[in-house]
């Protein structure tokens, strides 16, 4: 038995799909049950949160009772701010099972966990236990959420690694960043553990495809003002799928060649890839896995995207890697990639050597020991 914590974020997105899909590998792939404890945070308010962040967790009793009543020989944590934190791991050892950390993002030091601070900046001014930088940032939004962030952050920090047995991460990217961070992993073993895809394409069909796609959250951090952009100079048809801070601002300033479709769901932005010759991964942050990238390589869409992060581990092909913000060379890119079914086949098979379900599930075995 496999028992998965996550404390769902206010706006859900792909750390919960990553979840599932875990869920669904371990009991397809490893052939174990597996249980998950949730917890989420648009339920419990700022208030709850913020006394989360500060005490290192709330009511950690409730995880040593799980792991007594399912028999879970592993703890497979995911997010674990504001309420969770280290007492639930803690408390998951205690009870006898081993504990495993899958960082997703880098907030065992940034508060937004992204490294894209409130000036639109990649950043790692956060080094280990001095927060500081994020409160003077206001990287929260808030001044009272970036104080409380920022202290639970340096209070806990240690203890949450203390209390695991290993950590995963979805890129070699992620590492380095961590390390760049001063994050206290210290001797804990690190993993790779790639994205999981649970579908492949036997082909690409980006030949016959109807226009680009970009599938994100509209925030500066994902650069779809620049996929716009782009695009209308390359004149290509675009299709952004998702909704975010910066809707409005972008779609007053887009043309007519460029429709925008909201936040959709999973099943609505697969037909919307289905129909694509290319997809663009704009981000201005460096994000550890970008889910959007794994899915349309998998689809056999060719990908272009900004070099940052571990996109470029994933995608590969320098040709299809543009610095971050140039809008003629993403322009120049996406003109080159779309429709290019050579471009769709040879990412469908990178991405099945590092997110097919037996190769992740090979490296989870692993970890799980």
């Amino acid at each position: 038995m496999i028992l998965f914590l996550h404390n769902r974020y206010r706006v859900p997105g792909g750390e919960e799909r990553a979840v599932e899909d875990l869920v669904w590998l371990v009991r397809e792939h490893l052939g174990e049950d597996a249980a998950v404890l949730e917890r989420d945070s648009s339920a419990l308010g700022r208030a709850r949160a913020a006394a989360g962040m500060l005490a290192g967790g709330l009511d950690p009793a409730e995880v040593g009772a799980a792991v007594r009543r399912t028999g879970a020989r592993v703890v497979h944590a995911h997010n674990v701010q504001p309420s969770f934190g280290w007492r639930a791991l803690a408390a998951a050892r205690e009870a006898g099972a081993r504990v495993v950390l899958h960082v997703h993002n880098y907030r065992l030091v940034c508060a937004v966990g992204t490294c894209f601070n409130s000036r639109g900046e990649d950043c790692t001014r956060c080094q280990g236990r001095d927060t500081r930088p994020g409160v003077r940032l206001n990287c929260r939004g808030t001044g009272p959420e970036a104080v409380v962030y920022a202290a639970g952050l340096s209070l806990w920090q240690r203890r949450i690694v203390e209390h695991v047995d290993a950590i995963a991460v979805p890129s070699r990217f992620a590492v380095e960043r961590l390390h760049a961070l001063s994050a206290p992993i210290g001797d804990v073993p690190v993993h790779v553990v790639g994205q999981v895809q649970r579908a492949f394409a036997d082909r690409s069909a980006a030949a016959g495809g109807e226009h680009a796609l970009v599938a994100s959250r509209i925030a500066v951090e994902k650069g779809v003002a620049v996929a716009v952009e782009a695009c209308e100079r390359a004149g290509l048809p675009l299709v952004v799928a998702g909704d975010g801070p910066l809707a409005a601002e972008v779609r007053a300033r887009a043309g007519d060649g460029v429709r925008f479709v909201g936040q959709v769901s999973p099943a609505e932005v697969d037909e919307l890839r289905a129909r694509a010759a290319l997809q663009i991964v704009p981000s201005r942050s460096a994000e550890v896995m970008p889910l959007a990238a794994v899915e349309a390589m998998a689809a056999g869409v060719p990908v272009v995207a900004s070099a940052v992060g571990g996109i470029p581990e994933l995608v590969g092909d320098p040709a299809a890697l543009v610095a971050p913000g140039d809008v003629d060379a993403l322009a120049a890119a996406a003109r080159a990639r779309f429709g290019d079914a050579r471009a769709g086949e040879a990412g469908l098979r990178r991405v099945r050597e590092l997110s097919a379900p037996e190769a992740v599930a090979a490296r989870l075995a692993a970890v799980y020991g």
